[in-house]
Order: C-alpha cells, then structure tokens, then sequence
C-alpha cells in the first residue's frame, strides 16, 4: 500500500509498511505523511515486528560485527553527497526488521535489500533468495577531514541513536521514547520500525531523517535534523500517539554509564582513576538556576526528580576532558560526547528524572535521565514534544557561574563524619582575589554539616568548597541523604547548584 493511500486514511494492512516495503515503486512524500501514519497507526492494536532470522545470523557479537556493510556500495557516495548511507544487517541482538525509504522531489522509495550490499564472515551463505532486511542504518559525513567520510550518526535497535561532534567516539546514547525506566515491572521498549532519509542537495550542511515509531502503548513521528561540526546539532519534532494513557513517559531520554569516580570509588580495584562515559546530570531550570547532580554507581536502583516548569535544558555531561583523568588508551572516555537537551516550545510542568542502577563493569549502561511530563498523555490524542540535542564536549548556560571540575569524597578525622570536597572553576568566582569573602550555602536533608570552608585552589585554579556531614542512619528515614552545596556573595550565587545523594 502506497503513502499516497495512507495519507487518504483508507483501511490498512496488519503492518502498514509491508506491501509498500516489497515494491520498488515510489509513493508520495511530504511533511505530514508520517504523523498521518502514525496517528492511523495508533488506532489499531500493536503487532509485533518479524524477528525470525536464520540461525546462523542469530548468534554472538563477535559474529555479528564480522557482518559489514560494504562501504563502496553506501547510498550517495557515487553521486558525491555531502552525507552517505551504509546499513545494518538484521542479526545478534538486532533481530526486528526495520524499512528503510530515501526521499527524493517529493517521493519516497524503498531501499532495497541485498545479501551482496554486506561482506559476511568466512563460511557464512545466505539460503538463496532471503530478503532479511535490515536493522538500521549509519550516516557517514566529512567530520574530523574534509577528504574523508566519518560516521556521525547510528540508528541501531529499539529507538536508540547516538552521534559524534568532531574529535569523539561514541558514548552515550538516545532514544526516541523512554516508558516505565526505573519503575517496577517491565520495561516498555518502542521500536522506530520505518525510516524515511531526504536526500540531500550538493551543498548541504545537515541531513533530514524522518521515523516511525511503534510499540504497545504508543505510536509517534519524529523528524531529525542532522547538522554535524565541532558541536553536533540535532533540531528533534516528536509527535506522539498514545494507544492508552501514559502516566510515566519519559521524554528525550539519555542512556549512559558510570561506573566509579574519585568521589564513588567503594570496593573499587581499577588502575584508572574514573570509568564513565557521562559524570553528571546538568540542569537549566525554569528559574533559571544552574543545577549540578554527580552521577554515582549506587548501592541499589535509585531514582531521583527535579520538580520544574518550562525547563531551559538538560542534559548527561562528561565534563572530565584530560586523558590523565581516565588513563584508558583504548576506551578514550576523555573523548566521549556529552549531550544537551534544549527545549524548543513550552513544556508545562513535570520533573527531569534520573535514574542510577548498580553495575559490576564498564560494558553496560546503567544510567537512564529524561523529562517525565506532569500530567499523563492522554489517548487518542496528539503530544508534541520539539528540542535541540547539542552533542558536544560541554554546554554553556549562565557563563557567570563558576561549575564544578570535580567531586571528592573520604573519611573525615572523625571517623563518624564524611569529607567532600568540591572544586569549583570559571564565572565570576574565579576571578575573585583570595581574601574575597565568599558565602557558603550548604545543608542536608538529614544529619549534621559542619566545619564548612571555601578558599581559593592555586594548584589547579579555581576554589574548593569542602564540608563535612555526620549521616544519620539509626532509622529508615536518615538512610540517604540529600547535600546540597553552593558558593554565593551579595549579588548572588557564584557558583552552580551541587546536590548529590548520598547512601550508605
């Protein structure tokens, strides 16, 4: 069945794409195709994606990324684009097959399969006449040298993507829509099941990517603006259908790691002084506050909210940018990307959401952060949700305040106490002289602060604030404990907001 078909909103198939996905003809494309869809789409029950694969494609990592695309055969490259298309081969842990259409004068074709597009590992042959598809796609474009294609964006699995700005590896990840992280029970994953790629003029300095995302409870658009540089830019228009009402939505969310730091180092026996790909959650909040959380590698699930109202941004950072802090020739987490939300439109009311899950190494992402909307989305209606994502190494907010370059924390002289140290750099407060009084703003939700300083550092710049807290645990309600921190003189903070959770 046709686009054109879709549009005009006439009865469809099981799976709207699959008539269309198995005919090389073309079909009307515009602006609205694919929110038409997926409205249509939420107003039937969801099916599944095909997952049947043969069984030597169902097999390990290793033999999966054996299993490349052949790069001379990537869609523009003959035709001297600025962006090139390679895909993925269904297989491993990617199993669901995902339609691929590229946009041309207003028309959209199906991308073909084809076993020859991909070079297999050795003893590997495909039963003659398997179409099997694809599980997504790579963007490739001139980052890091003008003579030479780097990839810049991957859409692989479920709804996640995640992209390069000059000079990085990949890190951290997205996705289209988070439903129940962190909450008890299962996890609803939605999948983007059809993609649908502008191709782009000779002279163009971003990549148009339009999705379509399904799952149990909810069908979306989403259209993606690619624009790559030393600062990735991604200009995101969500559009969501639910099929029931959604109470625990989670909106741009973020997927990281973090395992330990200076700060969270417990149990820790590692010759690296850090091992993360993000070190905090930064927030802008609607009253305009600067907000730094460390992330930590905790105990048990801990699940934190930022109560705000029209949000300005946030994001996980890796602010950590010397090779010195990780010692890791090979993992490069000095070069890994942060990433920051910016909302594009009014937001309402509703919370950034952190979650921070135990994890034993580096190879599993444990660190989930998104706006989760006060009110539920209701069915049967249309939500729409518009943001820039900034990949990048850091973002400024209010260049006025100094942020935090680390966190610390040990025993105190009394063993009963806790010591933390904060280090502060930039804004104003760097650039008071070091008999400048200064505030301190510090407390707990529970126990007891003492012995709070804040003086400048002249080993590494900046100032240090330190304090140190007595937690009380003799009862459930002292079992975390909630520190806030900041340095401030008459006129105001000088510094960001740091707040933290600790547990025992």
């Amino acid at each position: 069945m046709s686009l054109a078909v879709l549009g005009a909103a006439r009865p469809l198939p099981a799976w709207p794409m699959a008539a269309a996905a198995t005919s090389s003809a073309s079909s009307p494309f515009d602006a609205l195709t694919v929110p038409r869809l997926a409205r249509e789409l939420s107003r039937r029950p969801y099916q599944a994606p095909d997952e049947t694969l043969p069984e030597l494609l169902d097999a390990g990592y290793d033999a999966y990324r054996d299993l490349r695309f052949d790069p001379r055969q990537a869609l523009w490259r003959k035709e001297g684009l600025p962006f090139q298309l390679q895909m993925f081969h269904r297989g491993f842990l990617f199993k669901q097959r995902v339609e691929l259409w590229r946009v041309h004068d207003g028309h959209a074709t199906p991308i073909g399969y084809s076993p020859e597009l991909f070079d297999f590992p050795p003893g590997v042959r495909l039963p003659a006449g398997e179409g099997l598809g694809f599980a997504g796609f790579r963007v490739h474009a001139r980052l890091n040298d003008p003579d030479y294609f780097d990839e810049l964006i991957a859409f692989l699995g479920a709804s996640y993507f995640r992209a390069l700005a000059k000079g990085h590896v990949y890190g951290l990840s997205a996705r289209g829509l988070a439903l129940g992280s962190g909450d008890p029970g299962a996890e609803e994953f939605p999948l983007f099941r059809a993609f649908w790629i502008e191709q782009p003029a000779r002279t163009a300095d971003h990549l148009v990517v339009h999705a379509l995302l399904d799952s149990l409870s909810v069908a979306g658009a989403f259209r993606f603006a690619i624009r790559p540089g030393g600062e990735t830019l991604i200009d995101v228009q969500s559009r969501l259908y639910p099929r029931v009402d959604l109470a625990r939505a989670g909106i741009a969310p973020l997927t990281s790691m973090f395992e330990f730091d200076a700060g969270d180092r417990v149990g820790t026996d590692d010759y690296r002084p850090a091992v993360h790909d993000s070190d905090g959650l930064a927030i802008f909040n609607g009253r305009r506050e600067q907000i730094w959380r460390p992330l930590s590698n905790p105990p048990r699930v801990q699940i934190s909210a930022f109560a705000d109202e029209g949000p300005r941004g946030f994001g996980l950072m890796q602010r950590k940018r010397a090779f010195s802090d990780y010692v890791d020739i090979e993992a490069r987490y000095h070069d890994r990307p942060s990433l920051w939300i910016e909302p594009l439109g009014p937001w309402g009311k509703g919370a950034v959401t952190l979650v921070e899950i135990p994890t034993a190494d580096e190879y599993h992402d444990n660190i989930v952060a998104f706006w989760r909307p006060e009110r539920p989305l209701r069915a049967g209606q249309e939500h729409r949700f518009d943001y820039r994502m900034h990949w990048c190494d850091d973002h400024g907010w209010q260049r006025g305040l100094a942020t935090v370059a680390s966190t610390r924390m040990g025993a105190a002289p009394d063993a009963a106490k806790r010591l933390v140290v904060i280090d502060l750099v930039g804004g104003r407060l760097g650039a008071l002289p070091g008999e400048a009084e200064v505030k301190t703003d510090v407390w707990a939700s529970h126990g007891e602060i003492s012995n709070v300083v804040a003086y400048p550092n002249p080993q590494a710049g900046g100032w240090r604030l330190s304090f140190e807290f007595r937690p009380r645990t003799e009862n459930a309600e002292g079992r975390d404990v909630e520190l806030h921190a900041r340095v401030m003189d008459a006129q105001g903070p000088l510094s960001e907001t740091w707040l933290y959770r600790w547990s025992p």
